[in-house]
């Protein structure tokens, strides 16, 4: 299977690094065979799983999708054609259901990484909760969305927003299997 372009930043950031492969799965608290799925899969890792790589290498998150270095502004103009980036945990398609369209890649140094997200139905499968540091602010543009946090339920709809603690188990998934779109900043410290 083809090495997708996270699983060769991956690589070339521990070479960069001097930290070896095999010490990944340590620094970053995920499970090697999640770590080898990552780097040789041609799906995009979880969001959740990306941001305890990026903290284990010591960079950004964006570092893994960024297209650019722009020191000056990102704008992203209404219709410009994009591709999607569908993260996936990995170890189940269960959270393949998300669609993130990066609104600001080629913007080097940045805190936060804003995106819209087109959510599907997540099918019969169970998606699994995640959890990283740092924080999320969601805005519903289209649709409903039920946010899982914690041992809570919050159900929003078009217009609502939500802000929380990253840290804290959570899942986002639309609403009685009907698609929504969402406005998502994810900001990570590192």
């Amino acid at each position: 299977m083809a090495q997708n372009v996270v699983g060769k930043k991956i690589v070339t950031l521990c070479g960069e690094k001097n930290i070896p492969l095999a010490e990944l799965p340590e620094r970053s608290g995920l499970a090697a065979e999640q770590i080898d799925k990552i780097i040789n899969s041609e799906r995009i890792p979880s969001l959740g799983s990306l941001i305890k790589v990026a903290r284990a290498l010591g960079v950004r998150v964006g570092t893994f999708l960024d297209d650019s270095h722009e020191l000056g502004p990102a704008i992203h103009r209404r219709g410009e054609a994009q591709r999607a980036a569908t993260f996936t945990s990995q170890l189940s398609e269960a959270n393949s259901n998300l669609d993130y369209f990066a609104l600001a890649s080629q913007k080097a140094g940045r805190s936060m990484e804003p995106f819209i997200i087109d959510i599907k139905p997540a099918g019969e499968q169970r998606p699994i909760l995640s959890s990283h540091e740092g924080e999320e602010f969601i805005y519903v543009l289209d649709g409903a969305i039920k946010v899982h946090y914690g041992k809570d339920e919050h159900i929003l709809h078009t217009g609502d927003s939500i802000y929380y603690d990253s840290i804290v188990e959570h899942l986002v998934e639309t609403l009685n299997g009907t698609p929504a779109r969402i406005l998502a900043v994810v900001y990570t410290p590192f």
